[in-house]
């Protein structure tokens, strides 16, 4: 058994938030003893029907449980937000605690549902990182593949690519629209193939509603609802005032790289080192790791990109209470040369209080023109992860 980074209260009730498939459910059976917690789970149609018909049939069930059950799980309490009004009230009354999962907050924040006001702690959970898997982390597979739990118990790569697909068609697209956040699916699916593959660039609005057949607010509204659903995030250009800020156009990161190509329809095409796309999949696995160790570890750090007018970029700038800003740059080379550093050469002496760090597949440390030049795995510690 994986064991995850994320480490949850016994003492609190609690959110945990996560896309579909990220191993909520199994982190919270490990974490419960089974005589101690009472289970419901609404993606169970029965489950679902009966809490939808009479909600206060919840307090029904409460009232029946022997005195050793302490917790009360509810699976994907988004789907029937009337429930928090509920666990609120149980709450106050001390004699339950919640874990409450969930794979979208749109549904909540929208519907204006109770989030209950601060009596319980919010988490996320993601994909497996590549601390969590230890030994059995493997580069090519977590950029082919992804690192979602399933996958590890999957031998075949036909195997693989069928769930994929299916996670990408059957969560992403329908369940999507179950929930009515979308009204016409055909747009959106279109929209899906396009940011999928450009992820990690720089969102061109214009482009993307025309390659959709769609308009831009409709655009700008999809990638919110894939923020919102947790599918993945949004990441800022950076600037020194916060209102500036939102002048840039964002670029957009898939939480994983197999839901990624599976979108893209790229699953059955190979991604040979030294090419492109391996580089780019690279980028996008890094930043996500970084995302997900900086959540667990409670850093609050806060992520954006720098584009020049003349197009000089750095990867990933990272606001780092009580440290100094980390300019980032990640490159898929074996061999770091003064080339793959020249932006952050030019850039770094321009943003105060910040140090420089190129992170790569290169196992020699050096540093270059006061660039960190570090292995990846080991820039990830130097960065405070």
């Amino acid at each position: 058994m994986i064991k995850r980074l994320l480490e949850l209260t016994g003492n609190s009730s609690f959110f945990l938030f996560g896309p579909r498939g990220s191993g909520k459910t199994h982190l919270l059976r490990s974490h419960f003893p089974p005589a101690s917690v009472l289970y419901l789970d609404l993606l169970d149609p029965d489950t679902y029907q009966s809490l939808s018909l009479r909600p206060k049939s919840l307090l029904e069930q409460l009232h029946a449980l022997p005195r050793a059950t302490e917790w009360v799980v509810i699976d994907e309490v988004q789907k029937l937000p009337v429930l928090l009004d509920l666990v609120h009230q149980q709450i106050e009354r001390g004699r339950f605690k919640f874990a409450l999962t969930g794979s979208s907050a749109r549904k909540l924040k929208r519907g204006g549902a109770n989030l209950l006001a601060g009596r319980a702690f919010v988490y996320h959970l993601y994909a497996l990182s590549a601390r969590e898997l230890g030994r059995d982390f493997s580069l090519s597979s977590a950029l082919r593949w992804g690192t979602l739990p399933r996958l590890f118990s999957l031998q075949k790569d036909e195997d693989k690519r069928d769930y994929l697909r299916s996670y990408a068609h059957t969560y992403i697209q329908e369940e999507i629209a179950q929930e009515q956040v979308v009204r016409r699916l055909d747009p959106f699916r279109r929209f899906l193939a396009v940011a999928a593959q450009m992820s990690g660039q720089i969102i061109n609005f214009a482009k993307i509603a025309r390659e959709a057949a769609t308009t831009v607010p409709t655009v700008q509204s999809y990638f919110q609802i894939l923020e919102d659903t947790l599918v993945g995030f949004l990441l800022d250009s950076f600037h020194e005032s916060v209102r500036k800020r939102q002048r840039e156009n964002p670029k957009f990161y898939f939480f994983d790289m197999g839901v990624q190509r599976a979108l893209d329809r790229t699953l059955s095409v190979d991604l040979p080192a030294r090419t492109f796309a391996f580089g780019a999949a690279f980028e996008n696995f890094v930043i996500n790791e970084i995302q997900r160790l900086q959540s667990y570890e409670k850093k609050d750090f806060r992520f954006s990109y720098l584009r020049t007018k003349d197009g000089v970029e750095v990867d990933l700038i990272i606001e780092r209470p009580g440290l100094r800003r980390a300019l980032v740059e990640i490159k898929s080379t074996e061999r770091i040369g003064p080339e793959d550093i020249r932006a952050l050469r030019r850039l770094a002496p321009d943003i105060p209080n910040s140090e420089a760090f190129c992170l790569s597949l290169d196992p020699t440390a050096k540093s270059v023109d006061g660039v960190r030049c570090l292995h990846w795995q080991r820039g990830l510690e130097e960065l405070g992860l």
